[in-house]
C-alpha cells in the first residue's frame, strides 16, 4: 500500500530543510513505520495517544468494535468502551492546571476591520466558558440537550460551543451566512431548545442583521409547532432593542463598557459603521452579558462516555435535505488532536491560523478542538480576504507572525487574480507550513501558493477529508512526505483507503475509481442524527464492508492519491467517465484564467458534454482566440475526448459565503433553466443575471 521509497525527480517538492529539525515525523521511513503500526495494532497505537489525555474512568471493555457491512447487521463503531471524559476539561483545565499554560494566548481575535482586535488566554477562556456553562445550567439545559449556535466568527462562539461540551449538551452550529429557512430546518431536525446568536456583524462593508434572520427562523419554527425556549444574544455590533412580538416596552440599554470578549473600536471605520436596531421578544430573548453578570467562573464538568454525542453538524444531502452528521466524544478528541499535531508539525511556539468559519467542519476540528487540545495559539479571523483590500491575509500573517497558514484553494485562486503585488507588500517570513482544505487544489494555484506566498520555503499540506470523517484522511506530513502539486499524497495514521471499480472490486497499483475506507478511524461519524438508516444507505449500502466517501480517486505509479472530485461531479462523455476537477485544472493552467468550473450538458450524440465557465485574470479579454486556446489546452492535457463543447465567460461564479462554488446553479445556467431553487446561501446573487446573459448558444 505504502511504497518502500519516496519518488525522486519530476514535479516533487520537499520544503525547506529546516522543517525536519524537531519534526514529529522527520522522514518517510518513520512515517511508514508509524503508519504500519497504526493499522496493524490500532489499539496499541491509539491507546498510547489516549494516555496523553484525562479520562475520569478508564476503558474497561474493548478498545475498538465495529461493523461496516450492513448486510450482517447494524453498522456501528464503538471506541474505548467504559471510558469517560470531558473534552472541555481536556482542552482547557488540563492546559491551565496540568501544563501551566494559563497565561498563554489561546486566540488572537482579528475583527472585520483592521485595528479591531483582542486576545484571550487559556485561563481567560476557561473562566468565560465556565460562566456560560453555569448560565446554561441555570436556564435548565441538561446533558443531551441540543443547542443551536448561529454566530459570526467571534470569541463568544468558541465559548458557547465549549460551554455546551462542559455540561454534556450537544451543539449544532449553523453557519451565520445561512438563510432563516436553513436555520429553521436545522433547529427543527435536531429539536434544539436553545439558540445562541449575536445582534449582527459586518462582512466586509456589508452589515448583516443576524438577529433579524434569527427572528424569522424562530417564527417559521413556531408555524411548524416547535418553540425555542430562549434565544441568548451577544451584543457584538452594539445594537439596541426594539420592542418585538411580545409588545413589551423596553428601554434601550447601552452596551457594557467592555464585554469580556469585545474588541476595541477601529477609529478609521467606527463612524461609517452603524449600530443595529435589534428586534426583541422579551418572552424569549435575553442578552448574553446580562446573564453572565452574576455567573460563577467555576463549573464542574459533566463526565461523559466516549460514545456520547459531541455535536451535530449539517452537510448537504443528495436528496436536498441536509443530513445531521453526528460525532462522538472520545474518538473525535483523539483524532483531531493527533492530526493537528502531526499534519501541521505543531511546535509550542507556533502561531497557527486556519481561515475557515467555525460553521463548517474545518472550523470545528482545526479552529477549535484540534488546536486547543494541543495548547496552541491561534488566530481567529472575522473578516474576508479582500477587505479592506486584497492584501488583508498577508497583513494579518505579518501582524501576528503566523507560522502555519491553512486556507481554501478558492481563496488562493481569488487572491491570484490580484497578482503578486499585494502579497509582496508584506514579508511573510514567519511562515513555515502552508495548508489547503475543502477541495483538490489545481497545480497552478499550488505553484503560486508555494512560490509567491511561501517564497519556495514552505511545504503545502493538501488535506483531503470530509465533515463525515472529522479529521484529515489523506495528507502529506511536512518533513516526511514530498508533495506533488495537486495530490493529497498518502493516508494518515489509522486510515486504510481503497479504490474500487463499479463492481466493488479493489484495484491495485495505478488505478482510478471510487475512494472508500476499509476500516474505521477514531473520528468517523457514528450516525446521521435521528436517521441511522439514512447513514447506512448513504455510506455503506453501495459497497458493503466499506465506508463510501462519494469521491473519485486516482492512485499513480508512485502510490500517491489524487482526489478527482465528487462522483456526482463526474461527466460521462461517450462512455468515458471524466473528472470535472481534472478539466478545471487544465483550464486554469492557461495564463489568462483565474478560475474555472465545469459541469455537464446534455448532448444528442455523446450523452453528455462539457460546459465550462472561466473567470479571466485582470487585464485579459475573453475572445475567440482564448476559447480556441483553452479547448486545445484541455485536449492536450487530458485527450480529445475531454475537449469542451462550450466555454463561457464568467466574470463571477456563484459561490456560498464560505467560498464554495455552487455547481448546481451552473448546471441550471448551462441548460438555460431559470428555476434555480434556493439561492439564499449565495454570497452575491447579482452574478446569476450576468451568467445567463453570457450563456453559450447550445444545441
Amino acid at each position: 500500500m505504502i511504497p518502500d521509497k519516496i519518488p525522486v525527480g519530476g514535479d516533487i517538492y520537499y520544503g525547506a530543510a529546516e522543517i525536519t529539525k524537531g519534526a514529529h515525523v522527520p522522514n518517510f521511513q518513520k512515517y511508514k513505520e508509524l503508519y504500519l503500526h497504526s493499522i496493524q495494532n490500532p489499539e496499541e497505537f491509539w491507546g498510547k495517544i489516549a494516555k496523553e489525555f484525562y479520562w475520569k474512568t478508564p476503558q474497561t471493555g474493548s478498545f475498538l468494535d465495529y461493523n461496516f457491512d450492513h448486510t450482517k447487521g447494524k453498522v456501528y463503531v464503538k471506541l474505548m468502551e467504559g471510558a469517560t471524559t470531558n473534552i472541555c476539561y481536556n482542552l482547557l483545565d488540563r492546559n491551565v492546571y496540568d501544563k501551566k499554560l494559563g497565561d498563554k494566548i489561546a486566540f488572537y481575535w482579528e475583527g472585520n476591520d483592521p485595528g479591531d482586535s483582542m486576545e484571550i488566554t487559556y485561563k481567560g477562556l476557561l473562566q468565560q466558558v465556565c460562566k456560560f456553562a453555569n448560565v446554561l445550567r441555570a436556564q435548565g439545559v441538561k446533558k443531551g440537550d441540543r443547542i443551536a449556535i448561529y454566530m459570526p466568527m467571534i470569541i463568544e462562539l468558541v465559548v458557547a460551543m465549549l460551554a455546551c461540551v462542559r455540561i454534556g449538551a450537544i451543539h449544532s452550529i449553523v453557519f451565520a451566512g445561512f438563510s432563516s429557512e436553513s436555520l429553521c430546518e436545522r433547529i427543527l431536525d435536531s429539536r434544539c431548545t436553545f439558540l445562541v446568536t449575536a445582534d449582527g456583524f459586518y462582512r466586509g462593508d456589508k452589515l448583516i442583521n443576524l438577529k433579524q434572520v434569527v427572528d424569522e427562523a424562530l417564527r417559521k419554527c413556531r408555524e411548524r409547532n416547535f418553540h425555542v425556549r430562549k434565544c441568548i444574544v451577544v451584543k457584538h455590533n452594539g445594537g439596541t432593542e426594539e420592542a418585538g412580538e411580545a409588545e413589551t416596552s423596553i428601554t434601550p440599554e447601552s452596551p457594557p463598557a467592555k464585554r469580556p470578549c469585545q474588541g476595541k473600536d477601529n477609529e478609521e471605520t467606527k463612524n461609517t459603521h452603524h449600530k443595529i436596531q435589534v428586534p426583541w421578544n422579551a418572552d424569549v430573548d435575553v442578552w448574553w452579558h446580562e446573564l453572565l453578570k452574576e455567573a460563577s467562573d467555576e463549573c464542574e464538568p459533566e463526565w461523559c462516555k466516549t460514545e456520547d454525542p459531541l455535536f451535530i453538524l449539517y452537510t448537504s444531502g443528495s436528496t436536498g435535505k441536509p443530513k445531521g452528521v453526528q460525532h462522538t466524544i472520545g474518538g473525535y478528541l483523539l483524532y483531531t488532536a493527533t492530526t493537528f499535531k502531526y499534519v501541521f508539525n505543531y511546535q509550542p511556539d507556533d502561531i497557527y491560523w486556519c481561515t475557515a468559519d467555525i460553521g463548517w467542519i474545518t472550523g470545528h476540528s482545526y479552529v477549535t478542538y484540534g488546536p486547543l487540545a494541543n495548547g496552541a495559539t491561534s488566530v481567529m479571523f472575522e473578516g474576508i480576504p479582500t477587505y479592506p483590500d486584497s492584501s488583508r491575509f498577508w497583513e494579518v500573517i505579518d501582524k501576528y507572525k503566523v507560522t502555519t497558514f491553512y486556507t481554501a484553494p478558492t481563496a488562493i485562486r481569488l487572491l491570484m487574480k490580484f497578482g503578486d503585488g499585494p502579497v509582496k507588500r508584506f514579508s511573510r517570513q514567519s511562515l513555515k507550513i502552508l495548508g489547503t482544505v475543502g477541495e483538490p487544489i489545481n497545480p497552478e494555484a499550488w505553484h503560486w501558493y508555494y512560490t509567491v506566498i511561501g517564497n519556495g520555503r514552505c511545504p503545502i499540506m493538501d488535506t483531503f477529508w470530509q465533515t463525515e470523517t472529522g479529521g484529515h484522511m489523506i495528507t502529506p506530513l511536512p518533513a516526511a512526505i514530498p508533495q506533488k502539486p495537486g495530490s493529497a499524497t498518502f493516508p494518515f495514521f489509522g486510515v486504510v483507503p481503497a479504490i474500487l471499480n463499479e463492481s466493488g472490486e479493489e484495484l491495485e497499483g495505478e488505478a482510478e475509481g471510487y475512494l472508500v475506507f476499509k476500516k474505521p478511524w477514531p473520528s468517523i461519524m457514528r450516525t446521521v442524527y435521528g436517521n441511522h438508516e439514512r447513514f447506512e444507505t448513504i455510506y455503506f449500502k453501495r459497497f458493503p464492508g466499506y465506508f463510501v466517501t462519494g469521491d473519485g480517486c486516482r492512485r499513480d505509479r508512485d502510490g500517491y492519491y489524487w482526489i478527482t472530485g465528487r462522483i456526482d461531479d463526474m461527466v460521462n462523455v461517450s462512455g468515458h467517465l471524466l473528472s470535472t476537477a481534472e478539466v478545471e485544472s487544465a483550464l486554469i493552467e492557461h495564463a489568462a484564467v483565474a478560475e474555472a468550473a465545469v459541469v455537464s450538458h446534455p448532448h444528442p450524440v455523446k450523452g453528455e458534454s462539457l460546459y465550462c465557465f472561466v473567470t479571466l485574470k485582470d487585464g485579459h479579454e475573453f475572445t475567440n482566440t482564448v476559447v480556441t486556446e483553452l479547448k486545445n489546452q484541455v485536449r492536450e492535457k487530458i485527450g480529445p475526448i475531454a475537449t469542451p463543447d462550450y466555454i463561457q465567460n464568467a466574470p463571477g461564479l456563484p459561490k456560498t459565503r464560505s467560498g464554495k462554488i455552487m455547481r448546481r446553479i451552473l448546471r441550471k445556467v448551462a441548460r438555460n433553466e431559470e428555476d434555480l431553487g434556493d439561492v439564499s446561501t449565495l454570497a452575491d446573487e447579482s452574478v446569476i443575471d450576468e451568467l445567463f446573459s453570457n450563456r453559450c448558444k447550445t444545441t
